[in-house]
């Protein structure tokens, strides 16, 4: 390619990269996406009388079955705000697509229904907690392996803040606990999370992301012995988004996980979809 025709391409080039990368001047660029992790919740509740709805696709290959087990993992999950913002109610709905010994199953999981407390939040320095306790419905098929067949308990702490006007860093810790699960012999499962992420906004509209998850699960031996087992995955991924004059956003991301155990999945295509958009009050 000689210079003129690169001199051509460069110049092609600019409208799309002002486009991409060009900052919203009425805000900073940390302030253009604030609550669409993937991987990592984020501490910011909804507004108030802004409802967010979010699905998610991750398909994954898990290294320790013979031979490996595939799936294609949905996930669906509506934010809605109640008396303000310091009150968030929302559900989550999985459901699965499994491939296995030459078999294939589909199925709903276990339905989630949370409710997050936005316990501090700095508007200036974005910095947010917001504690989230969630019933574990038994929606799933337990002796299909899409549910644990018992009600429990989640808590999720998580924290975020930015660097500057250009980074985000976000620390989950949780715990669930599953008493009397499984399909065949109950027992008692607690099982641990940790996660992290640092956050880079190109633009207001345009982010790069670095996301780290670490679970601490237990599960049932076909002896029937209990053991738990460590799935770690790094996931790195970019998102950007689509803003609105009516002030409604959607938000695309894209990411690559990455299994670092052998609990977790060897390699994973990672999808977000996300769309808030105002359903009563004022327009800001």
């Amino acid at each position: 390619m000689d210079w003129a025709h690169l001199s051509k391409l460069l110049i092609l080039c600019v409208p799309v990269a002002t486009t991409l990368f060009a900052q919203d001047e009425s805000h900073r660029p940390v302030e253009g996406i604030m609550d669409n992790s993937f991987l990592i919740e984020e501490a910011y509740n909804q507004e108030d009388g802004v409802v967010q709805h979010i699905l998610t696709s991750v398909y994954g290959v898990d290294r320790l079955s013979h031979p490996k087990r595939r799936a294609l993992d949905f996930s669906f999950t509506q934010e809605w705000p109640a008396y303000g913002q310091a009150h968030q109610f929302s559900y989550t709905v999985p459901y699965s697509f499994v491939r296995e010994n030459g078999r294939s199953a589909n199925g709903i999981g276990d339905v989630l229904l949370n409710y997050r407390y936005q316990a501090y939040l700095d508007k200036k320095t974005l910095t947010g907690f917001a504690p989230r306790f969630s019933l574990v419905l038994p929606t799933g098929d337990a002796e299909r392996g899409f549910g644990n067949d018992t009600v429990g308990y989640q808590w999720s702490l998580p924290f975020s803040t930015t660097l500057g006007d250009r980074w985000f860093v976000h620390a989950n810790a949780g715990l669930t606990y599953l008493p009397d699960a499984g399909a065949k012999s109950a027992h008692d499962f607690l099982n641990y999370n940790l996660g992290a992420s640092a956050i880079y906004c190109l633009s207001a509209r345009f982010n790069l992301m670095l996301e780290w998850v670490g679970a601490w699960n237990q599960t049932a031996a076909d002896t029937g012995r209990i053991q738990r087992q460590l799935a770690s995955v790094i996931s790195p991924g970019l998102r950007y988004a689509f803003n609105f004059r009516s002030g409604s956003q959607f938000v695309l991301g894209l990411a690559a996980p990455i299994g670092l155990t052998r609990a977790a999945p060897e390699l994973s295509a990672f999808l977000y979809l996300s769309f808030e958009h105002r359903v009563f009050g004022e327009n800001q």
